[in-house]
């Protein structure tokens, strides 16, 4: 029996829910360990988290209070007081078996977890929303610190809702730092160009009109803070203009002094505290020109932690870049953490809303407000970057258009749970997956270099990324990848031969990465079946 069509004609899969035979959360479920030790021989910690102090209480699984709600500082003297307080009531409760269930609070509750782990308890966390399912039945219009929410902590944890959270290793925590970090950068560096423009409008409007992106061309910003005015511009002329841009050492084109003379001939009178505007604005990009030097130099400690991970093979994709790929391994972590690519999907909330009653059900509401933002932002921003430059994806999104798949959010989930798909069987099986989105795919080496020569890294440290990234490889591509690292380090072309682009010193500096790729090349050959999506 097929889905049922909607008002608009279209016909909707709806997603199938698994079948589970549990009711507990599958990282939460702690009956087989209750059934082995008895429930009042399985101890339960709750913690009720703050910024400074935190309240715990002691329970067996059937809720007899061991150690009432108890105040504890988060220092180090008082975790050890709280700690071996547990220990003493263990001991003296016989109890066999404890977990420790800690509310996420922000950041708070990560001290808490941590000393309880070091002293050799199963630290889990609680979601704050499933706190409060379990507190408003019991306490409906009362919240307390303590006793109140530990309580619904305890039953929260009885209940599978006290998750056990995936291990990752410090690596992967730094390149995630990194990456957020970045992104916060270009967030503010947006938010200073924005008001850099709105500035120089003021002072002197239509001016940015003259060039295709004021931000790529030097000259631009150059000319508008030294000169100031349409007035001074036309005073010194093309030659002074061309004079101050050689001492700035900012190349330039006469024709975009042209252009700027044109304008300055013809522009409206700027605002009467324009010489402030000015000035503001000065201030406002030295502050950009910083964090733009901030982003380059994070930019390469993200690389160098790409590299080191499986994820670079991301970069075979046409339409993903050095950036975009670590950006998704750091919020992604550790590809063993995922079972198939519907947890992918799921952890970013990927998938509609839906509402069942009866006979009622709207399966296809809008995205889940629940889900992990920073990866659903990433995957999308993706998805943006393959519709753009990504043939396969280019063509899908045309089908969809001609099939009444008018909604441009609905091609973008698409693509973006396409790539999910496709990123985790690359990822977790450790190859370049032939499937069509990567047939005339990206060479990951050649991208790595370009990568490395327009953010200027140091040639020891570019040799040494290359080498973390060449082990990430599968041994039959690197005959392709020597190949098209030859053809961009070539030598110089003898008199009268055409001069390829590239930068041609790469060849001495990459010798033996070339050497090494050679030695273990193979005839490459197809991964995988055909387009199994």
């Amino acid at each position: 029996m097929s889905a049922p069509a909607t008002p608009t004609g279209r016909r909707h899969r709806r997603r199938q829910s698994r079948q589970q035979s549990l009711i507990q959360k599958p990282h939460g479920g702690v009956s087989p360990r209750v059934q082995k030790v008895g429930p009042e021989h399985f101890g339960i910690v709750s913690v009720d988290c703050a910024k400074a102090r935190s309240k715990w209480m002691l329970a067996d699984f059937y809720g007899n209070v061991l150690i009432p709600p108890t105040l504890v500082e988060h220092n180090q003297a008082g975790f050890a007081a709280a700690i071996g307080a547990l220990r003493q009531a263990i001991a003296k409760h016989d109890i066999r078996d404890v977990i420790v269930a800690v509310e996420r609070t922000g950041r708070y509750h990560h001290p808490v977890q941590r000393a309880y782990a070091a002293a050799g308890f199963e630290a889990r966390t609680v979601h704050p929303f499933a706190t409060k399912q379990f507190r408003v039945p019991a306490d409906p219009g009362v919240k307390t610190f303590g006793s109140g929410t530990v309580a619904a902590i305890h039953r929260a944890a009885v209940n599978g809702f006290a998750l056990l959270e995936a291990q990752w290793d410090p690596s992967w925590r730094e390149l995630q730092l990194l990456t957020r970090h970045r992104r916060d950068l270009v967030i503010k560096s947006s938010i200073l160009s924005c008001q850099i423009k709105e500035h120089l409008d003021a002072a002197l409007p239509g001016y940015a009109a003259c060039f295709n992106n004021i931000w790529e061309n030097q000259a631009a910003l150059r000319l508008a803070l030294e000169l100031g005015s349409a007035q001074g511009m036309l005073e010194v002329g093309i030659d002074g203009m061309s004079e101050l841009l050689r001492k700035s050492q900012i190349r330039f084109q006469k024709r975009t002094l042209e252009n700027v003379l044109k304008w300055a001939a013809q522009a409206a009178p700027p605002d009467v505290a324009a010489n402030h505007h000015r000035r503001i604005a000065l201030a406002l990009n030295n502050d950009r020109a910083q964090k733009e030097l901030e982003i380059q130099g994070l930019e390469r400690q993200i690389a160098a932690g790409l590299v080191r991970t499986p994820y670079i093979l991301l970069l075979s994709i046409p339409g993903i870049n050095v950036v975009s790929a670590a950006e998704y391994a750091a919020e992604m972590g550790p590809i063993r953490n995922y079972a198939n690519s519907r947890c992918i999907t799921g952890r970013a909330g990927l998938y509609p809303c839906r509402y069942q009653s009866d006979q009622v059900d709207h399966p296809d509401g809008p995205l889940v407000r629940t889900a992990n933002h920073r990866l659903r932002f990433t995957i999308l921003q993706i998805a943006d970057n393959l519709i753009l430059c990504n043939r396969y994806f280019q063509g899908l999104v045309n089908t969809w258009k001609a099939r009444g798949i008018d909604d441009p959010r609905d091609r973008h989930i698409r693509v973006g749970q396409r790539f999910s798909r496709i990123s985790f069987h690359m990822v977790s099986g450790g190859g370049v997956f032939n499937h069509p989105c990567v047939k005339s795919r990206d060479y990951i080496l050649q991208k790595l270099v370009l990568f490395y020569a327009e953010h200027q890294t140091p040639p020891d440290l570019m040799l040494i990324d290359l080498r973390a990234a060449t082990e990430q490889l599968p041994t039959n591509e690197h005959a392709a990848e020597a190949e098209a690292l030859r053809k961009r380090c070539a030598p110089p072309p003898a008199p009268g031969e055409r001069r390829t682009s590239g930068p041609q010193r790469l060849g001495v500096i990459l010798a033996e990465l070339l050497v090494r790729l050679a030695g273990a090349v193979v005839q490459s050959g197809k991964s995988g079946p055909s387009d199994p999506m």
